[in-house]
């Protein structure tokens, strides 16, 4: 099966260096989560059900049409998917109007890397509706592009976001880092081959190979992601090729996994 994802790579490293970062947006940019859960919380309380923390950990981080099944059958609640997944957008969407909080340390990495012209990418499950109206409070002079998750047809924790988002700015994934805060992010960054540098939100996340694990964005800044990549071993061709590769193997049907919020980490 031939992948609808372009090819990878057409820029040259010798040495390494940093090409591009890639940005999650709930958790990582803007301190959002706890938004979605109240959305959640509220409309299945509504429904007559109450969710606990459990589910919360299940639900953080992916696409909301799989979020929003494994939670109506985990609640055993009478509504249909598409009725569901439209609640927790509205409410959700009601909750940003106001502005949202950005994550410490966002402002200052995002003015950074736009004064020295290092390509950003905004890479979210979230649909474009939420994106463009998030953009007002970050800025959307900060980002060279931002992809949403109902513009593909995997999103997260696939790595057709992050080799979408590499394409798209010409770039070669395994030179860029990648800043995510949930398990689904991060397994989306690494699959695509890129550094992951993840900033724990709701769910715990362990230092892993090509993996950097930091307390907040407040550590982050240019010369820390230069470094990560300028230090990490340079991959092979077949590595750099098995990304790639990665995004033919079982892809699912539009209806299985649009690229709507959120999900479930199996």
């Amino acid at each position: 099966m031939t992948s609808s994802i372009p090819a990878v790579g057409t820029r040259t490293a010798e040495p390494a260096t940093l090409q591009a970062v890639f940005l999650d947006l709930d958790g990582t940019l803007v301190d959002t989560e706890g938004f979605w859960w109240e959305a959640e919380a509220e409309v299945f309380a509504e429904l007559g059900h109450t969710l606990h923390d459990g589910h919360r950990e299940v639900v953080v981080g992916g696409p909301m049409t799989r979020s929003a099944g494994y939670l109506i059958e985990a609640t055993g609640a009478q509504i249909g998917l598409a009725e569901l997944s439209g609640l927790l957008n509205a409410r959700f969407a009601a909750r940003i109007g106001g502005g949202v909080p950005l994550m410490p340390g966002a402002r200052r990495l995002l003015a950074e890397l736009r004064s020295h012209r290092v390509p950003t990418a905004l890479v979210s499950a979230s649909h474009r509706s939420i994106i463009d109206s998030m953009l007002h409070w970050l800025g959307r002079e900060n980002f060279d592009l931002t992809l949403a998750g109902d513009e593909l047809e995997r999103t997260k924790p696939h790595p057709d976001p992050y080799l979408t988002a590499a394409a798209r700015l010409g770039v070669d994934p395994t030179y860029c880092a990648v800043v995510e805060d949930t398990p689904t992010g991060v397994t989306a960054g690494e699959a695509a081959g890129c550094h992951v540098v993840a900033v724990p939100s709701v769910t715990p996340i362990p230092p892993a190979p090509g993996r950097t694990v930091v307390g907040s964005l407040k550590e982050i800044d240019l010369a820390f992601l230069r470094a990560l990549i300028a230090e990490s071993p340079r991959p092979s061709r077949k590595a750099k090729e098995s990304a790639t590769e990665r995004t033919d193997r079982g892809r699912p049907d539009k209806a299985g996994n649009s690229g709507e919020r959120r999900a479930y980490f199996p």
